[in-house]
């Protein structure tokens, strides 16, 4: 690698004054175990606030469904993704933890361990993901439940 060569280069700081707050909630039917694209939602959120340049964030009420990032291209990601978490946290692993069922268990930590908020930034009203990437509730669960997420702008705007 010769020495004058740049592997990393940064854009310019940009400046946003942040001159509002602004949330709402999403209430979500969910499906037995599995991911439920929120992209939309959220961008019709921002579009609908007129948000600027910002963040938005999200935050799941549960504890046993969480949120992520993720490949929007391909569904057999998503697939693998349940089988890997399965994997980590199987059913049938001799939890002491079983009140609500035999799932309920490992969903809290597979909740645990894809976390249960996300930050996006926001520029010029746009949540600045890559091409291929998805914002995901992910039921962890195996019934459907109705899942509430909490999701804030915070920048400038209308």
């Amino acid at each position: 690698m010769a020495g004058s060569e740049r592997l990393i280069t940064r854009g310019a700081p940009r400046r946003t004054p942040v001159t509002r707050r602004v949330t709402t909630t999403l209430a979500v039917r969910t499906r037995p175990r599995g991911f439920i694209d929120i992209t939309r939602e959220v961008a019709a959120f921002l579009a609908e606030i007129g948000a600027g340049d910002g963040e938005v964030s999200l935050f799941c009420r549960h504890t046993s469904a969480s949120l992520t990032i993720q490949e929007n291209a391909d569904p057999d990601v998503r697939s693998d993704l349940l089988d890997a978490l399965d994997r980590l946290a199987p059913t049938d692993a001799g939890w002491v933890h079983d009140l609500e069922g035999p799932d309920d268990m490992p969903a809290h930590i597979k909740a645990m361990l894809t976390g249960l908020n996300l930050a996006v930034p926001v520029i010029a009203g746009r949540m600045a993901l890559g091409t291929w990437q998805g914002l995901y509730l992910i039921e962890h669960r195996a019934r459907p439940h109705l899942r509430e997420l909490v999701v804030a702008f915070v920048g400038d705007g209308d």
